[in-house]
């Protein structure tokens, strides 16, 4: 048969959408779906394969485009697939077998139990948000996070809004809008997504002034920039990268005391910053929250999340004449935070007061910080439960690697960890990837030396059993 007969033949043979809209009513699947969902989803798998037919793809599917697969009940079992789909959730739980801890892509920081019941709490009920309980009138909403954000910290005040680049960004509006913020070329970042320090400073209307090198800056060089319309030292700490070799920088309590003698306040963006000192178990030393006061800032700029292992936030501490004047800035109720942020926010920083129930409770401090010994026992007992599934063809193998803090934190550190690495007999270690990252929940780990790899220290306890599901369903289908 000529090929343009065989393509008005499966045309002719191509179902309606008002035909198999009929014969959907005699589907159990399709009563609780909403008619509107169900229209497109027939009308989607009509057009894939009207213009399959067109174009004279062959294996659209899972099966070839023939007519015995045009009939109306082989596009239902479509229409099933796709119409299942578009009901779930796009934003799914997700297996993060990856090793890195603070994952941007699949949602960074796990909230602590403590976190999670709180919420669960304030989002089901009405709170006291805005109202002060004691004086009966309208309150403020950051009132419930800033005593114990002072506490931890050391500062005057403090205030909280919806990520650290907003929090960066309302501090040099309010405090050197149309002067210069000096900063030293070596601390010009670009953290996730594109955005740049030059770029968030351009925004809040200041004037970038560069000094030093990449590599190497000097209290003199802060020093010379100063001039009569200078607004702000600012030091960035370059949480998501390292220079090494030939290097100087100023300390922040350096800084500080050329503020002080200039009269021009300072400000510390941490990013990732931390109330921990990763140092004492056998990490990178990264300048905590707490020293960062202590060395007498104006202004810190830090976020919840990350390493802090709270929810996305970014968070302001400082003097509290300075803090003051950010909270009068317009720009507060465009970057404020809801009532959940802040309740689990809250729950978090209270672990804090306790130091070691903060390492057992917050999941971020305890993957970035658990014996391998347990990452070993984990991928033993994933080890057992993948050879319980009895396929011949599944081979597991334990292997040593290293795990990443991630979230542009820590990025010279290795942390040992062990993984399992599987390869199925007669199947692409691509093919057991994409299997697994269409999963529900996915699954998602990486490739390395022609193995499926999983790293134990960021799947969760009771995942296991749900990676073996996966690989069981995987290799009954294959």
């Amino acid at each position: 048969m000529d090929v343009n007969d065989n393509k008005k033949t499966l045309l002719r043979m191509l179902p309606g959408v008002d035909n198999i809209l009929e014969h959907s009513k005699t589907e159990p699947f399709f009563e609780n779906i909403p008619k509107s969902v169900l229209v497109r989803s027939i009308r989607n798998i009509v057009d894939d394969l009207r213009n399959a037919i067109l174009d004279g793809r062959q294996n659209i599917t899972e099966n070839d485009l023939t007519e015995k697969n045009l009939i109306v009940s082989k596009i239902l079992k479509k229409v099933i697939g796709l119409a299942e789909s578009i009901m779930s959730p796009n934003l799914m739980h997700t297996i993060n077998a990856t090793g890195v801890v603070v994952h941007t892509n699949l949602g960074r920081s796990l909230l602590s139990t403590d976190a999670v019941e709180n919420l669960l709490l304030i989002s089901g009920r009405y709170s006291n948000l805005e109202f002060d309980l004691s004086a009966g009138k309208r309150g403020i909403r950051y009132s419930c996070v800033e005593d114990i954000l002072c506490e931890l910290s050391g500062a005057e005040s403090a205030m909280v809004v919806n990520n650290n680049a907003g929090a960066v960004l309302l501090c040099l509006e309010t405090i050197a809008r149309g002067k210069k913020v000096v900063v030293s070329r070596g601390e010009l970042v670009e953290i996730g997504g594109s955005f740049r320090i030059p770029d968030v400073m351009a925004k809040s209307g200041c004037i970038l002034k560069e000094v030093g090198t990449t590599n190497r800056t000097r209290l003199k060089d802060y020093e010379n920039a100063i001039e009569n319309d200078t607004g702000l030292l600012l030091k960035v700490h370059t949480s998501n990268y390292s220079i090494v070799g030939f290097t100087a920088s100023v300390s922040l309590k350096e800084m500080v005391e050329l503020g002080t003698k200039y009269h021009i306040p300072v400000m510390e963006d941490l990013g990732s910053g931390t109330f921990i000192d990763f140092s004492k178990y056998g990490m990178s030393k990264e300048p905590t929250v707490q020293e960062s006061v202590a060395s007498g800032a104006d202004v810190v700029t830090f976020s919840g999340d990350k390493l802090l292992g709270g929810p996305q936030a970014g968070i302001i501490v400082g003097k509290k004449d300075i803090l003051d004047k950010i909270k009068q800035n317009p720009l507060t109720r465009a970057l404020r935070i809801d009532k959940l942020t802040l309740a689990a926010l809250e729950s978090t920083m209270r672990l804090y007061r306790d130091p070691d129930k903060a390492l057992e409770k917050i999941p971020t401090l305890r993957m970035l910080t658990v014996p391998i010994s347990q990452i070993e026992e984990k991928a033993r007992q994933l080890g057992m439960i993948l050879e319980d599934i009895g396929n011949l063809n599944l081979c597991v193998k334990i292997i040593d690697r290293s795990s990443k803090a991630g979230g542009g934190a820590l990025p010279l550190l290795d942390i040992p960890t062990k993984c399992a690495g599987v390869k199925v007999k007669g199947m692409s270690v691509n093919s057991i990837e994409r299997y697994m990252r269409v999963n529900r929940p996915p699954v998602i780990g990486r490739i390395e030396e022609d193995m499926f790899i999983m790293d134990l220290r960021t799947v969760q306890d009771d995942e296991l059993q749900m990676i073996g599901e996966a690989f069981n369903n995987m290799l009954k289908r294959a």
